[in-house]
């Protein structure tokens, strides 16, 4: 088993994969003060990822809440449904959205009325939603990390020393992992899958070009990424604070941001000096060449397809002045009263109560 591990990482660190012609690893030994990049050091990028969600854990509790207070963000608890099995696996296996047929038998199977058994869909259905201060926690965190990151890679773009280029690199891919680790609790949206490529490829791409010595212009493919996203995750705060003007200021500044950034200088400037400039000192492209500007090339597809997204809602706000994220979906409101429910679970004749299959309404 060792010797198969051991060949398997030779063949990964096969400088044909990775080196040019006339280059090979011991280039990259530190000498006469040169310090390179080492790629064990990307191990320590979990253990900073598990750090980090620390680090966020406390700025969403101990921050995050008061500004969201402070902004009018109330802590509005959820009213769970009344447990029902015929209802809930309807839900999970069927439709979460059926149609009048189907919920008017559903009601007769479950002794409910209509009405109820449109409540407990939407009721149900808002479960799966999280909370507007759940949002907002979200994308505080996200905004106060891109924006840290945003000054650090100006700053760091000045500075060629390898220290400020490690905890630069250490700290995004460690982002990255702690957002695919809490992928299934943040908020779901419509593009998740989109989200789980570029996270994937964020950490492939960073990761491998820490591992080449292509640190310069890793640290100037994740300035281009950050130096947008903080200016949508402010937009993102003040729209669930409810406050309109100020939500529309940022998210158009945040597509001029975005368009120039990312649709601009990032296929014109950055993938042009990654797909044509190696050209010109080697006609003979290593493997590497293949695998980073593959990776590049389907950031750029991402970025056209938010791109096209972003597009979509700046086109609705200027012609019917209404922003909304088409990637998220809206809680629905009860249309049935507290009263009603009480009623049937008091023995209504025309409840929920009398029924085998509903247990007692949960208060939590």
């Amino acid at each position: 088993m060792a010797h198969i591990l051991k060949t398997l990482n030779s063949w990964f660190w096969w400088e044909n994969i990775w080196m040019p012609i006339n280059c090979t690893w011991a280039h990259f030994v530190d000498r006469d003060g040169l310090v390179f990049p080492k790629p064990h050091q990307l191990y320590a990028t979990i253990p900073y990822a598990l750090v980090l969600l620390i680090i966020r854990f406390f700025s969403e509790r101990y921050v995050a809440i008061p500004l969201a207070k402070a902004l009018g963000i109330k802590n509005v608890r959820r009213v769970k449904p009344q447990p029902n099995p015929v209802l809930e696996s309807y839900f999970r296996e069927c439709s979460k959205h059926p149609s009048q047929s189907e919920i008017q038998g559903l009601a007769k199977k479950c002794n409910c009325t209509v009405r109820l058994v449109e409540k407990w869909f939407r009721r149900r259905r808002n479960l799966e939603i999280p909370t507007v201060l759940r949002k907002f926690q979200e994308a505080f965190w996200r905004f106060s990390f891109y924006l840290t990151s945003s000054i650090a890679g100006f700053i760091f773009l000045y500075d060629t020393l390898l220290p400020s280029q490690y905890w630069y690199y250490m700290a995004e891919i460690s982002f990255y992992w702690s957002l695919l680790f809490t992928l299934g609790i943040d908020n779901k949206r419509k593009d998740f899958l989109a989200h789980v490529v570029h996270h994937l490829a964020a950490i492939g791409l960073m990761s491998g070009s820490w591992c080449g010595n292509y640190v310069r212009l890793g640290t100037l493919v994740i300035f281009v990424h950050d130096t947008a996203d903080f200016w949508l995750e402010a937009a993102k705060m003040f729209n669930y604070a409810r406050w309109e003007k100020t939500c529309n200021m940022l998210f158009i500044i945040f597509s001029i941001a975005f368009f120039i950034t990312r649709i601009i200088l990032f296929p014109f400037w950055i993938l042009r000096a990654t797909l044509y400039q190696p050209t010109y000192y080697s006609t003979t492209p290593v493997i590497a060449y293949f695998l980073f500007n593959g990776q590049l090339l389907i950031l750029q597809g991402l970025h056209l397809y938010w791109g096209y997204l972003i597009f979509k809602i700046l086109r609705r706000f200027i012609f019917l002045k209404d922003l909304k994220d088409d990637r998220s979906d809206e809680e629905e409101e009860d249309s049935v009263t507290d009263n009603e429910e009480e009623s049937t679970k008091n023995g209504n004749k025309n409840g929920c109560g009398s029924s085998k299959h509903l247990l007692t309404c949960s208060h939590h």
